[in-house]
């Protein structure tokens, strides 16, 4: 066992990758000799030699669109767009033919190909280099969208994204490239489309992915504090969604809360409300909750802290839950309802 940041350990996954498979190529704004902006790619390019690791032009669409024709004949190209914002000018080749390529063929033609994004707030980045665009991607059908919370899965994921034979958008949480873990590399966690229980709980269901993952778990012990007992779910794939898990951790506690940083009028958070509530009504003592950003661009750096979900925001959302069931408990019986049906 040995500790390694999240940056560490994706920068030991694309090593691996690209040790054990030739037709694995690095290339994006930076991630050469310079390593990348937050060096996850350092020293790829003097192991592997500049033609499997390499600096790209600044054009994203560009970056996206050869990688298209790279594995379209062979290879596997892993992209990075530097940052979650500087993706967008690529989104139209992302839509269009990442994501549509192998249907568009009746399955002939397949993309095995990795975008990585830096994403999410945290760090006090200016306008451009902070952002949450994982809705954006996940409501695409075509793409698998993972996004890793710790040193572990980051490795993991990875590799698995890099090994699939299907289009990945991997979302990097920029502000946990630092989070440090004990890890024994190479590790393989759960598959990349489940989700894990990071904490068990019997109160509520607080679930969460990438950045937020680390916030709701202080926020549960914070709620333990004051007598209520958190279950924290980590979604770590958005696409696809792991139901079974999910919604076992809902019927066990009877009461969910969403958490993510993305604006939440049309966030990832809906998603996850509106199945929740389809798959678990009658065992809901409450509504499902949302903490999300307010519905604005990300602000300056010096708001940034009042913008994101904090461990207060997620503590009033329980507060809210639990006072949700004391009046649905006190009410006059509706036919429906838990307690009528027999659930």
């Amino acid at each position: 066992m040995a500790e390694f940041s999240m940056g560490q350990a994706l920068n030991r996954a694309l090593r691996d990758a690209l040790a054990a498979d030739p037709s694995v190529v690095v290339y994006g704004e930076d991630v050469g000799p310079l390593g990348g902006v937050f060096r996850v790619t350092d020293g790829l390019t003097a192991e592997f030699g500049e033609d499997r690791v390499f600096d790209s032009p600044l054009a994203e669409s560009g970056i996206v669109g050869t990688a298209v024709g790279m594995a379209m004949y062979g290879r596997r190209p892993v992209v990075e767009m530097q940052f979650d914002a500087f993706g967008y000018p690529a989104f139209e080749q992302v839509v269009s033919h990442v994501a549509k390529m192998r249907n568009r063929t009746r399955g002939r033609v397949g993309l095995p190909l990795v975008i990585r994004i830096p994403y999410g707030g945290g760090i006090g980045a200016v306008e451009h280099h902070g952002d949450s665009s994982e809705m954006y991607y996940a409501h695409t059908p075509g793409l698998h969208v993972v996004t890793p919370a710790t040193p572990a899965d980051a490795y993991s994921l990875l590799r698995e994204a890099i090994e699939d034979p299907d289009p990945v958008v991997f979302l990097e949480p920029k502000r946990r490239y630092w989070t440090k873990a004990e890890v024994d590399l190479p590790v393989r966690t759960e598959p990349m489309d489940r989700a894990v229980v990071r904490r068990t709980g019997t109160d509520v269901t607080l679930i969460a992915y990438g950045p937020m993952v680390d916030t709701v778990l202080e926020a549960a012990e914070a709620a333990r504090e004051e007598g209520c007992a958190a279950e924290v779910v980590d979604l770590r794939s958005l696409s696809p969604f792991d139901d079974q898990t999910v919604t076992a951790s809902v019927r066990r506690t009877g009461r969910a809360v969403v958490v993510h940083e993305a604006a939440t009028f049309g966030g990832y958070g809906a998603e996850v409300a509106a199945r929740v509530t389809e798959q678990c009504f009658h065992y809901l003592e409450a509504p499902v909750l949302r903490v999300g950003g307010f519905d604005i661009p990300y602000p300056p750096p010096e708001l940034e802290e009042y913008h994101l979900p904090s461990v207060d925001r997620i503590l009033g959302a329980i507060d809210r839950l639990q006072w949700e069931s004391e009046w649905t408990a006190e009410s006059p019986a509706v036919p429906g309802r838990r307690s009528e049906v027999g659930v």
